[in-house]
């Protein structure tokens, strides 16, 4: 356990001195920040281009904001934020095999399972620290400006995006447990996640995938319910749980000498 936790800190160090911990937080508050900005001035930005518009024969109607305005934005950009978190830590494990570093690691006394279980802790962390404080915010202002009166569960919403962002951890994990390049990590994520989408327009498939629960915002407006999504929630849970088992016992396997 001791191992554990200094190797944990040394990574957190290492995301500090990097200065990622520092981007991604201010990636997720400024997206926060962004979706009631953009839904509140949203009316402004319409009446600027108004005039321009009627000049060609287009007229706009009065424009009514509310919180299910901000929550749209909210659906909109998470897949921004996912995007960004993906592209920044594809190589959690790669850049060990490439440098080398993870040769010296396990000379040292730490077993490859404290270096796995400690990565992929600090990646979930992480994106799970980034994400709540993103929805926090959003759910601030919605409450402030509107009073997120239009909107049906918006926490357990939030919570199917958060574990469909577990889901694609898990998938980077994976791959980045046996693949040499994060070039490679990016299009085996991108490969299952097309699968995914392609799988999902057969209805019958689509109901299990966890790409269902990106399908948050018509929960928020009433158009599905909770009961809708349970299939996905299950299905994505195993998945996850699978991709990590599977990262570990591919991991034991890499021949880290080989793969410098």
């Amino acid at each position: 356990m001791s191992a554990f936790m200094a190797f944990t800190k040394k990574e957190l160090l290492q995301l500090t001195r990097t200065s990622k911990l520092a981007i991604i937080l201010i990636i997720f508050v400024l997206f926060g920040i962004m979706n009631p900005a953009l839904a509140k001035i949203t009316p402004w930005l319409m009446e600027m281009t108004a005039e321009s518009l009627e000049a060609s024969g287009m007229t706009i109607e009065k424009v009514v904001v509310d919180d299910m305005t901000s929550w749209t934005q909210y659906y909109k950009n998470v897949p921004m934020e996912i995007i960004v978190f993906i592209l920044m830590f594809a190589g959690i494990f790669t850049i060990e095999y490439q440098r080398g570093t993870l040769v010296n690691m396990i000379t040292k006394g730490l077993t490859r399972g404290t270096v796995f279980a400690s990565k992929s802790l600090v990646l979930s962390v992480l994106w799970t620290v980034g994400y709540w404080i993103c929805y926090g915010i959003t759910y601030g202002y919605n409450a402030y400006f509107w009073g997120n009166t239009n909107v049906k569960y918006p926490l357990i919403g939030a919570v199917y995006y958060y574990l469909y962002g577990i889901w694609l951890i898990s998938l980077v994990v994976l791959f980045s447990s046996f693949c040499k390049t994060s070039t490679n990590v990016l299009l085996g994520v991108g490969g299952v996640y097309v699968l995914c989408l392609f799988a999902g327009m057969i209805k019958t498939v689509g109901q299990y995938l966890p790409t269902k629960l990106t399908d948050g915002f018509n929960l928020i407006s009433g158009i599905t319910g909770v009961s809708d999504y349970t299939k996905a929630l299950v299905c994505t849970l195993i998945f996850s749980v699978v991709n990590f088992v599977t990262a570990k016992i591919l991991m034991d396997k890499v021949n880290v000498i080989a793969s410098v």
